[in-house]
């Protein structure tokens, strides 16, 4: 049984010299799941979550001693992660002036082929619709449809008002429902 995270106890550990490689191993068995699985439902390609993953944890590391304890853990890193990954995305779309996925004739091959993910075919089909959302609307709706999150819960974690947030998804979930042909 995993005994429950002092987080307070914790950031202290991280921020100690002595203790901060043992505490940041476990840190990353702790999140590094979770997070991956977050990032990977916002890129169509398992390598380039993998790349976002790790430099996400690796600016958590560098950057530990600036987590000023406001909210938790995680929140802090999957911050970090979102950051990390609409870098990525527009960096992608700058150079290659396309969404990210949009055209993308190997969305469902990629999705299918990574090992947190199943293949029924109605999952499927709904992660290559999501994959073609505009990037804040794919991260919104994910974090409201897949994680449960509160808008407000969003709202910080995004530096976004509620109102915004609140459109964003019923825009998402509009083209979803489009794209899927559901009612």
């Amino acid at each position: 049984m995993q005994e429950k995270l002092n987080e307070s106890d914790f950031v202290e550990r991280l921020g100690k010299p002595e203790t901060r490689d043992e505490a940041f191993r476990q840190f990353f068995k702790i999140y590094s799941k979770r997070l991956y699985v977050n990032i990977r439902r916002l890129v169509a390609n398992q390598e380039d979550a993998n790349d976002i993953m790790q430099d996400t944890f690796m600016k958590a590391y560098q950057n530990i001693s600036a987590f000023r304890c406001d909210s938790s853990l995680f929140t802090w890193l999957f911050r970090i992660a979102v950051n990390e990954t609409l870098t990525f995305l527009n960096k992608q779309n700058h150079e290659s002036s396309i969404l990210i996925a949009a055209n993308d004739e190997n969305v469902v091959d990629n999705v299918t082929a990574d090992e947190y993910f199943d293949g029924d075919e109605l999952r499927q089909k709904l992660e290559q619709a999501i994959t073609s959302l505009p990037a804040k609307q794919r991260i919104v709706f994910n974090m409201k449809y897949f994680d449960n999150m509160k808008y407000e819960e969003m709202s910080e974690l995004l530096d976004t008002s509620v109102g915004a947030l609140k459109a964003s998804y019923h825009h998402a979930v509009l083209k979803l429902k489009q794209m899927l042909d559901v009612e």
